[in-house]
């Protein structure tokens, strides 16, 4: 058979539409003159591209030490941290131990002299205990931070070091 009227007029509709379709694409196909890279240009991309990546490396590595030197300090911290509130928990059972004692001692006092000398003598203990707790708490706390801060310390130094004045 061949083409009627009808038909006609939907086949030059369906090309119509692939025309169209392909008309907005048509300004991105252009012909790119194809010449040479100058030598030069190539040398300076292969040096930027080699610069960048020991550039990335380096500083992958250094970010590598910081997050090490950081989970170190965090770790010390943590565990400094624990010890810390178990001497504190400590001092605070020894100090209510002894006003316990001394509660059980004032109890048993027959005279007020005698009330007077306890409380004297517990004044006295608990001051010489109170000071060589915070003592204690204080050598510490300064071993502490002396061990917390030294990962951090030795990452800094050595970031120092390796830092090049141009």
């Amino acid at each position: 058979m061949t083409d009627t009227p009808a038909t006609k007029p939907a086949k030059t509709a369906a090309a119509k539409a692939a025309k169209a379709f392909e008309a907005p694409f048509e300004a991105f196909s252009f012909n790119i003159p194809s010449a040479e890279m100058p030598a030069a240009f190539r040398d300076f991309a292969e040096k930027s591209l080699t610069g960048s990546k020991e550039a990335y490396a380096k500083m992958k590595a250094a970010a590598e030490e910081a997050t090490e030197a950081f989970e170190d300090t965090i770790e010390t911290a943590r565990s400094g941290a624990v010890e810390l509130g178990h001497k504190s928990l400590d001092a605070a059972k020894q100090n209510s131990d002894a006003t316990f004692a001394f509660y059980k001692e004032l109890i048993g006092a027959k005279t007020f002299a005698e009330a007077l000398e306890l409380q004297m003598a517990f004044a006295r203990k608990q001051t010489e205990a109170l000071t060589a707790q915070v003592k204690d708490l204080q050598d510490f706390s300064q071993k502490f931070v002396t061990e917390a801060t030294r990962p951090v310390k030795a990452s800094v130094e050595k970031a120092f070091k390796g830092a090049t004045l141009n």
